[in-house]
């Protein structure tokens, strides 16, 4: 598909929507014009319009552009009705079934985690949270997986000290955080062993999407009296076993989208 028959507004502007939402890094006002073939005044007149309808922001540093709430409040909409109707929620089922414990899939909102599906198990004492509850990154088991493999979301966390602290187990010093998502870098499993709620424990796995990016994760938590970290670590298998399967259940990469060549190329 060439320019000349993406000529209307819309059109450009959801096209470059898309490039911002793929790019791994944000792109700057520079990438986005290579990357859309248009003059830096109508590339910055379609940012400016997706900024302030809130589908995309300004990142830290000024420069650079990333997707908006608006967008990751759609995406997770989406996300959220497509887990209550997909195979994925069966995968979820099947994991609670197996071990016998309460599971949860979460995805990143921004600088926070927000559980898109949970199953729970039968057991009578339970933490409850519910689909869409938004928990901190910095000391729950999913939340520091995605700290591991996104440096750019992990430096912006560290930046905003003093974390909080919400237990007396919970990591809130860069030197801490640093140490925890180097481990998990190596292993690709996340913990947490009361640093979110006092007497807590839990463990994750990632998810990555069809171009191999960690976009969610598979975890089982529950009460330290009955699921100590030792045994939270001994369903890794099965985690990660779920994990595999959602992944398959994912939409596979569409052959030859013209976003695709326009984002990927330019912003590498």
């Amino acid at each position: 598909m060439t320019m000349q028959t993406t000529s209307s507004v819309s059109e450009r502007a959801l096209l470059l929507l898309e490039i911002i939402a793929k790019a791994d890094e944000p792109p700057t006002l520079s990438e986005l014009m290579s990357a859309i073939q248009l003059p830096k005044a109508t590339t910055h007149r379609f940012v400016s319009l997706l900024e302030q309808l809130g589908f995309v922001r300004r990142a830290v540093d000024g420069r650079r552009y990333e997707i908006g709430h608006r967008l990751t409040s759609l995406a997770l909409d989406g996300m959220r009705h497509s887990f209550a109707m997909a195979p994925r929620r069966a995968i979820l089922s099947s994991l609670v079934e197996e071990i016998g414990e309460t599971c949860n899939i979460t995805m990143i909102d921004g600088d926070r985690l927000t559980y898109l599906d949970r199953v729970e198990s039968d057991w009578p004492l339970q933490f409850r949270l519910k689909i869409g509850s938004h928990v901190p990154l910095h000391c729950t088991a999913s939340g520091k997986i995605f700290l591991a493999f996104a440096p750019s979301l992990r430096k912006t966390l560290l930046r905003s000290q003093p974390l909080q602290r919400y237990t007396p187990h919970t990591l809130t010093t860069a030197p801490q955080i640093e140490s925890a998502v180097a481990t998990i870098r190596k292993t690709a499993v996340g913990t947490d062993n009361g640093e979110f709620m006092e007497g807590m424990a839990a463990a994750a796995v990632p998810i990555y999407d069809a171009r191999n990016r960690l976009c969610a994760t598979v975890a089982v938590h529950g009460p330290i009296t009955r699921l100590p970290l030792e045994r939270a670590l001994s369903f890794v298998p099965a985690l990660k076993r779920a994990a595999r399967a959602i992944e398959k259940s994912l939409v596979p990469a569409a052959v030859s989208h013209p976003a695709d060549s326009l984002a990927l190329q330019p912003l590498a």
